[in-house]
């Protein structure tokens, strides 16, 4: 298992920081979200 997730992570290495980055800031746009008062 521990090998798998290396040799997955060592294939990925660069497109890994796009995705980081993806990831937050989808996670910046829920929490913006869920924030915002809603419109009755």
């Amino acid at each position: 298992m521990m090998t798998q997730i290396k040799i997955v992570l060592s294939r990925s290495q660069d497109t890994l920081l796009q995705d980081a980055i993806g990831a937050a800031s989808l996670l910046v746009i829920l929490l913006v979200a869920l924030h915002m008062p809603g419109a009755y």
